[in-house]
């Protein structure tokens, strides 16, 4: 069964980057779609990256132009780069894996379906 571990995160000010590493085990990272999810409290998680086993992106327009979602299958892990970060980041953020769902669309159909998820982190970005 695939695990995920989500490192990095933090506080940083606007304007500013960081990079979340999602370690996969228990299976290869090449045998799944993989994707970013986060949650502001009081609203719904909401997916904003996604990266299929072929290496096709899709991109939220929230998102698009600052994130960017990188597979490293020799390491077998998901990493997302987060550049010119703003307020509205701040929430806590999650990877998935899945061997079907691969869009934004999909794996916000059945969210709570999806093969593994990891633990939290949050990430806050002050003005």
């Amino acid at each position: 069964q695939v695990h995920l571990v989500l490192s990095g995160g933090g506080s940083v000010q606007a304007g500013g980057s960081l990079r979340l590493s999602c370690a996969v085990s228990g299976n290869f990272i090449s045998l799944y779609s993989m994707g970013w999810f986060r949650q502001v409290p009081g609203k719904e998680r909401e997916a904003f990256a996604t990266i299929a086993n072929d290496g096709t992106t899709s991109y939220a327009d929230s998102v698009k132009g600052r994130f960017a979602i990188v597979k490293d299958d020799t390491k077998n892990t998901l990493y997302l780069q987060m550049n010119s970060l703003k307020s509205e980041d701040t929430a806590m953020y999650y990877c998935v894996a899945d061997r079907v769902a691969h869009t934004i669309a999909t794996m916000m159909s059945f969210p709570n379906a999806l093969d593994a998820w990891s633990q939290g982190t949050l990430v806050t970005v002050s003005p």
